[in-house]
């Protein structure tokens, strides 16, 4: 009775479980930008008409986006963000920080390419460990130059995130590339290796 309740209680938390983290980040995120974006128009509300409107500052970050999103795409628009970017990049250490973050948004949102293209095994981090990576693309061109190596960019993801972890190069005759799909390597790095994948 005892071991039947147990697995009812485990069946039970693997159902629920992802259905409240899901459900509690999307509320936490619904928060954190109605908050930010929603603060001053709902203090405005409260104290002169004694309401608040839940889900304003989520409606006023979509018109802000998309506002932002119809400036940039026409020519005067562009010039104007050109110069205050510049601007911007002279305050001390944006410079560290802004061109990267920028780099990684327009990666991701790229259509014309997906961020890992493949999923492969290196010996990493000493010869006969080896690593689940994702190739992200070709090394650039100096580092090629200077080994007279092709090398590969590897993103060598830790767990539970597979979006983080070390970049290495390695050389293409030293990867072993693998036919899984990216789904089931990046399922395989959240789970820890607990979620195996379905072929192969």
């Amino acid at each position: 009775m005892m071991l039947k309740l147990r697995h009812y209680f485990v069946t039970g938390l693997l159902v629920i479980l992802p259905l409240f983290i899901t459900v509690y980040f999307i509320f936490f995120i619904f928060k954190f930008i109605d908050g930010i974006c929603g603060g001053f128009i709902k203090a405005y509300l409260r104290a002169n008409f004694g309401i608040t409107i839940p889900g304003v500052g989520i409606a006023l970050g979509i018109i802000i986006v998309l506002l932002a999103g119809f400036f940039a795409s026409h020519f005067l628009g562009k010039r104007v963000l050109h110069v205050s970017e510049q601007w911007f990049l002279r305050l001390p250490g944006i410079r560290q920080i802004y061109p990267p973050a920028k780099q990684i948004i327009a990666f991701l949102f790229s259509k014309d390419k997906a961020a890992f293209k493949k999923v492969v095994l290196i010996e990493y981090p000493s010869k006969g460990i080896w690593s689940l990576g994702f190739v992200t693309n070709d090394a650039f061109k100096e580092a090629q130059e200077k080994t007279q190596e092709e090398l590969v960019h590897v993103l060598i993801a830790t767990t539970p995130s597979p979006w983080s972890g070390f970049l290495v190069l390695v050389p293409k005759r030293d990867i072993k590339f693998l036919d899984m799909p990216i789904e089931d390597g990046i399922r395989l790095i959240i789970s820890g290796g607990i979620l195996k994948p379905e072929a192969g």
